[in-house]
């Protein structure tokens, strides 16, 4: 990690591009997000024809600039004196897979819900596909699919396929149209469902049943599907499977992808851009290398036989940005910040000078994780060794 000075350095480079907002998330809603009622998360509609003029990071994609698929205007939404999203603005092209991160309490279900339309905003605008998402929810909706992370998302007593159907029914589609079926048995045998169709969902496993959400999400020909956690309660190939089909459906379809997650490598390996929310701010809006570069300090992990003095480490933290110290009987671990690769030989010496005996020097690249922290203000001790 670098300097408090340099990371604040970075954060104000990014903020004079992107708008300020303030403050925390609260949970309430206006209108429900369970899908037992009124009106689905998971809902369809026409299929937009815009093409996408910014993403670069996978080929084969048209460079003609349309009008974006998701414009936020100035949104906010204040609980009395608590303002939860303050000010938010950006827009998101066709076939983008956008991740939202932010720490607990950052603003950033808030601002999921306020984009489809659960939560009336107190200002500002939410455009999906031209259409204002409050002044005309129904037309929007037929557009969007969405999982809700703590949300009972499908019916438990239909069978998987049966909640396909009624999902897709609502939005007006059969699932008795050929075009349809194959559809649901792509997105069905992607995510290892195939063989699990006419099993009633209740009967499923927890994993199973977050992926069977997902499936009502994402087997309508939508524009839009907002996953918030859609990676929670899958195993390791579960979610590796959902990464594939959300790329495939990105680039072959267009569809665009806005999801939450606190796995930040499903952030890192999926998503073309990221916004960062802290305290209801939109602190960084970029895409993943980019973020990542920003922040481009590598750090080392010393290892050394001896325990130093309490001067000696006081010495060093006083030259270094020291991101962890540990003593272990006679054995130290330091993870310690390098603005430059030429300092690792002065700062190897100053262990040694100190008493130790240098068992091992590893080098730690920053990542997604990185950056988040510094962006967030949060401290980083576990940069891990690549």
């Amino acid at each position: 990690m670098r300097s408090p000075a340099a990371s604040n350095a970075a954060r104000e480079t990014i903020r004079t591009t992107r708008p300020e907002t303030n403050h925390t998330d609260h949970d309430e809603t206006v209108r429900s997000d369970h899908t037992d009622g009124e009106r689905s998360n998971h809902t369809d509609g026409e299929r937009s024809n815009h093409t996408d003029g910014e993403r670069s990071d996978h080929a084969g994609r048209p460079e003609t600039r349309e009008p974006p698929v998701i414009e936020v205007s100035n949104l906010t939404k204040r609980y009395d004196e608590v303002v939860a999203v303050d000010d938010v603005s950006f827009s998101v092209e066709q076939g983008t897979i956008l991740g939202v991160l932010g720490p607990n309490g950052a603003g950033k279900t808030t601002l999921l819900k306020a984009m489809l339309g659960l939560l009336v905003p107190t200002e500002g605008t939410v455009r999906v596909c031209g259409i204002d998402v409050h002044d005309d929810p129904e037309r929007a909706y037929r557009r969007v699919g969405a999982t809700l992370e703590g949300a009972r998302n499908v019916y438990w007593r239909l069978t998987v396929r049966e909640n396909l159907a009624f999902f897709g029914g609502l939005a007006g589609e059969s699932a008795r149209d050929p075009a349809v079926k194959a559809r649901h048995d792509t997105l069905l045998d992607q995510l290892d469902l195939l063989d699990r169709g006419d099993d009633v969902v209740n009967e499923l496993s927890r994993g199973m049943k977050q992926k069977v959400a997902l499936a009502c999400a994402l087997a309508r020909d939508v524009d839009v599907a907002f996953l918030d956690e859609p990676t929670l309660g899958l195993d390791v190939e579960s979610s590796v499977d959902l990464r594939r089909e959300l790329r495939r459906l990105a680039d072959e379809r267009g569809l665009t992808v806005v999801l939450t997650s606190h796995d930040m490598s499903v952030v890192e390996d999926l998503c073309d851009r990221v916004l960062v929310v802290n305290q209801g701010q939109v602190v960084a809006d970029d895409g993943v290398t980019s973020l990542v570069e920003l922040f481009r300090t590598s750090a080392v992990r010393i290892v050394v036989d001896g325990r130093l003095s309490a001067t000696t480490e006081q010495a060093i933290r006083a030259d270094y940005t020291v991101e962890s110290w540990e003593t272990d009987g006679d054995r130290t671990r330091a993870l310690v910040a390098l603005e430059e690769a030429n300092d690792l030989p002065a700062l190897s010496a100053r262990f040694v000078e100190g008493g130790g005996r240098l068992v091992s020097v590893n080098t730690v690249e920053p990542d997604l994780t990185e950056a988040f922290l510094q962006l967030t203000g949060s401290e980083s001790t576990t940069r891990g060794t690549r």
